[in-house]
């Protein structure tokens, strides 16, 4: 029968001395990191789905009055690449402008509306046969993409994912700065052991190997423990929300893909452990052995 060797047993070598606070920090910070990163996610999904969903739509602004849309809406939507063209009743107009002049002033007969037609061109077709009909049919009419009116709604959704990425960035490095801080406390609470095995022929690499095992371990217990708990809270806020399966922009909040990588984080934050404890004990190793 084999000996094992006696380094592999890090509990029995380093047994806890106090409270094992590391597992339940990094658990907090790793339930606040699956938040955020769930927010992020959906703010790429929602922007992904509103610039999908706005490329191919088109909007024709008509100075000479709601009336004039309807005919030229026939027009258009013979134009080549064309999906659908619908122009929007003059009470409809009314109830927009009534949004930013008042309900009492929209509905004034004096009062000029534009004509608005809503033009959707099929997947991949070119806007230029729209712009030329238009141009034959009404030079003076004004077209507009979609994606044009909801670029500073789009910029915002990326600046809001950009925050969310500095903070899961921020929450990775106060882990690694709670398991630089463990390590150390923990060397120093058996710098006596520690010495003695490496006076009996112990190498620094040995000697770390006990303290990554360790901390590791405890960042897994901990990242598991506050995924799952941040899994379980959006899952609920989800479906009682009735945004489990779809947002506005008909999609999905949260895509398969997006509840993987949601997943891999406790791996990724055990990971992290690792590396910093071995780079915090072979630091203190050299500066003490």
């Amino acid at each position: 029968m084999t000996r094992p060797d006696p380094l592999l047993g890090d509990q029995l070598l380093l047994p806890d001395r106090g409270p094992r606070l590391a597992p339940w920090l990094i658990g907090v910070l790793m339930f606040v990191t699956v938040l955020v990163g769930a927010a992020g996610l959906t703010l790429a999904n929602a922007a992904r789905l509103v610039a999908a969903g706005a490329e191919q739509r088109w909007s024709v602004q008509l100075p000479g009055g709601a009336r004039t849309a309807a005919p030229l809406a026939k027009r258009l939507g013979q134009a080549p690449g064309v999906a659908a063209v619908s122009a929007l009743p003059e009470a409809r107009v009314r109830d927009l402008v009534g949004q930013w002049l008042g309900p009492e002033l929209a509905q004034s007969p004096d009062l000029p509306l534009p004509g608005l037609i809503d033009v959707t061109l099929a997947p991949g077709a070119s806007p230029a046969p729209l712009r030329h009909a238009l141009a034959q049919a009404a030079p003076t009419a004004r077209l507009q993409s979609f994606s044009d009116q909801l670029g500073p709604l789009l910029a915002n959704l990326r600046l809001l994912q950009a925050i969310a990425l500095a903070l899961v960035l921020m929450m990775a490095a106060a882990s690694a700065a709670a398991v630089m801080l463990a390590t150390r406390s923990a060397y120093e609470a058996h710098r006596g052991t520690i010495e003695v095995l490496h006076g009996i022929g112990a190498t620094d690499r040995q000697l770390a190997a006990l303290f990554q095992r360790r901390m590791t371990r405890e960042a897994l217990i901990g990242g598991v423990i506050g995924t799952i708990a941040g899994l379980l809270l959006i899952f609920l806020t989800l479906t009682t929300s009735g945004a489990f399966l779809a947002i506005a922009a008909d999609g999905p909040a949260l895509r398969p893909i997006d509840l993987v990588v949601l997943a891999i984080l406790p791996f990724a934050g055990a990971l992290l452990a690792r590396l910093v404890a071995r780079a915090t004990i072979n630091r203190a190793l050299r500066a003490t052995l």
